[in-house]
């Protein structure tokens, strides 16, 4: 049994599929490329995948990480030219490898997540990096947000690393936000950008990259 790791991408017209019907997507991806996933043990046998971080619905993302045990001969390259040739449109494969066994889950790897923002701008770019400048000279914040039936109490402030302005055009503002993401808790953009007085949702919210300790 080989434990596989790869990049992926997922792009607007995936991104309103929730985490669970991704993780059930994968499997017949698999089974359709002819690669045969290894199964877990015990009566309720299941398919042995997971990803580092799960990608909130109405999200894309460039450089997914992602895991699984196959009980197929053939090298990486192969497996995932194979897979490449059954994905749908918007979904895409980046490189890939095998790696030990015995190293830790990519879920326990993940420390942060960066993120690319799309804003409606809604004052003038100074402002904006005023904003910023006052978020990241804070060494706590406060915050809580209601979410289905419960309301979150945490310090956001905690849960950012960094944010800058990638660019202003004259209606929309592009920032850049590397947000902690790990296995105590993940940084959300939309809360930052509330947090630095933006009262619209974003226009976009599209995952960079995520870094593993």
């Amino acid at each position: 049994m080989k434990r596989l790791r790869f990049q992926f991408s997922r792009g607007e017209k995936l991104k309103f599929l929730s985490h669970l019907d991704m993780m059930r997507l994968w499997p017949r991806l698999f089974r359709r490329a002819g690669i045969d996933l290894a199964y877990s043990e015990g009566f309720n046998a299941h398919p042995r995948l997971a990803v580092a971080a799960p990608l909130a619905v109405g999200w894309t993302g460039q450089a997914e990480l992602m895991e699984v045990w196959l009980d197929s001969p053939l090298p990486a390259d192969s497996i995932l030219a194979c897979l490449a040739r059954k994905l749908p449109e918007d979904l895409t494969l980046g490189q890939g490898m095998f790696v030990n066994d015995e190293e830790s889950s990519l879920q326990s790897q993940v420390r942060f997540a960066e993120y690319r923002v799309s804003l409606p701008l809604n004052r003038p770019s100074p402002e904006i990096e005023k904003s910023i400048i006052d978020l990241l000279g804070m060494s706590t914040l406060d915050w809580s947000h209601r979410r289905d039936d419960e309301t979150k109490h945490y310090d956001l402030r905690s849960q950012i690393e960094n944010i800058s302005i990638e660019n202003a055009g004259e209606e929309t503002v592009s920032m850049v936000m590397l947000l902690k993401n790990d296995p105590s808790g993940s940084g959300r953009p939309e809360q930052v950008s509330l947090a630095l007085g933006f009262k619209e949702h974003p226009l976009k919210i599209h995952r960079t990259r995520l870094v593993l300790a």
